[in-house]
């Protein structure tokens, strides 16, 4: 239990939160960004639609640093910022390219303010904290909104500033609406297209590159294309079936800068063509993907899909093997490995021998010990399966690079 805060006197003037207060607000932190959540997306539905967007881990992100950053500085007024002053200024960026104006975001911030004022009265009952210690604390808090919205505001003006013409702004806004998955039916959005004089396709392919981008990409793209390559993941959407003469344009365009090609999806579903292709741009970081400079997503969709989470992965082979838990750990590791080249292989003793390199009858003496230690699961389809996907998963993630 954390020490008790040794309040201020009541007449005593407003001065910086003593640092042992960082020690009852840090235990606060997850249940107070999942109310603010709850609270900001009702008042402001338009960030719901940026929180199911391809951006939504970045902003989560950037909300949950700038309170950790907060209650940082309260234990360290020395604490470093400039992680937080950049996700900070990527939320004004964002807001500019969504063409809204500020004041929504910073309405945002003080509107997150409030229920953090509000967790704090609470808090304070429960600690028997003075009434000079929640003043300080609320001070303290709306001094620090004041300097949230500072740092967003730098972003903005960063866009704003940069933008180019009045169609790059609109078509770039009307890329970040179809990727928020507005309705294609909005209003917004069938005004942007009038204006942008872009129409709407029935399908689109989403495009993500590696930043920095080249300045003289965007001039070499097909006028119907949408970009955003000023941002931390840059990406392109390309309308209409994404022909030869379509692939040809962008590796040209885009020659010398890595990218992967989302696939050719329903419009409606553009983000999850951009999800797919910076995900399999991640596994290429993570060593699970064969890197080149044009990356396909259609030709890694299983690894997309067998990775997609890797928690339930691990928990669905722990039960699927659970069998095997009363084996030491080299026998363990020798019977998964047999198991796991059986099942890919469905192939004869020779086979799967051949396929890990030891004697056939090596492998029967296996198959008979995997039979015992499973009673009959192996007969049954699904758990083969399930079996089957879960030690495909676990071989793609600890196995290196696949091609």
């Amino acid at each position: 239990m954390p020490q008790r805060v040794q309040p201020p006197e009541v007449n005593e003037p407003l001065g910086p939160l003593p640092p042992e207060f960082a020690a009852i607000m840090r235990p606060e932190l997850p249940g107070l960004i999942k109310e603010i959540r709850v609270e900001v997306t009702r008042a402001y539905p338009e960030y719901a639609h940026l929180l199911n967007g391809p951006n939504a881990a970045a902003i989560r992100q950037g909300v949950e640093h700038a309170l950790s950053a907060f209650v940082d500085r309260v234990a360290d007024p020395e604490a470093p910022s400039a992680v937080r002053d950049e996700l900070l200024r990527k939320f004004g960026r964002v807001e500019a390219y969504e063409g809204r104006d500020l004041e929504t975001l910073q309405g945002a911030y003080r509107l997150g303010a409030r229920v953090a004022l509000r967790r704090a009265k609470t808090i304070g009952r429960r600690y028997d904290l003075s009434p000079t210690l929640l003043l300080t604390f609320a001070d303290a808090l709306f001094a620090y909104i004041d300097e949230l919205g500072a740092l967003s505001r730098e972003g903005y003006q960063e866009v704003q500033g940069r933008s180019g013409s009045a169609l790059d702004t609109m078509r770039r806004r009307l890329l970040h609406l179809l990727l928020a998955g507005t309705p294609l039916n909005h209003a917004t959005i069938t005004e942007l297209c009038e204006q942008a004089h872009w129409t709407l396709p029935d399908e689109v392919t989403l495009i993500a590159l590696r930043a920095p981008v080249p300045e003289h990409i965007q001039a070499s793209l097909d006028g119907d294309v949408l970009a955003d390559l000023g941002v931390p993941q840059p990406h392109l959407l390309i309308p209409g079936p994404f022909t030869p003469a379509r692939r040809e344009m962008l590796e040209s365009a885009a020659y010398g800068t890595p990218l992967a090609l989302g696939l050719t999806m329903p419009t409606a579903q553009a983000a999850d063509s951009l999800r797919w292709a910076r995900r399999v741009l991640q596994l290429v970081d993570d060593d699970i993907v064969a890197d080149a400079p044009v990356l396909d997503s259609a030709d890694h969709l299983v690894t997309l899909w067998l990775l997609s989470d890797p928690s339930l992965v691990t928990e669905i082979a722990h039960r699927e093997l659970a069998p095997l838990d009363k084996s030491s750990g080299t026998r363990r590791t020798r019977l998964v490995e047999t198991l796991h080249a059986w099942l890919t292989t469905r192939g004869t003793a020779d086979q799967v021998g051949d396929a890990l390199g030891v004697h056939a009858q090596t492998v029967r003496y296996r198959l008979r010990n995997l039979e015992a230690h499973f009673d009959g699961q192996l007969d049954d389809p699904d758990r083969r399966f399930a079996m089957e996907a879960a030690l495909r998963a676990l071989h793609l993630h600890d196995g290196g690079v696949t091609h």
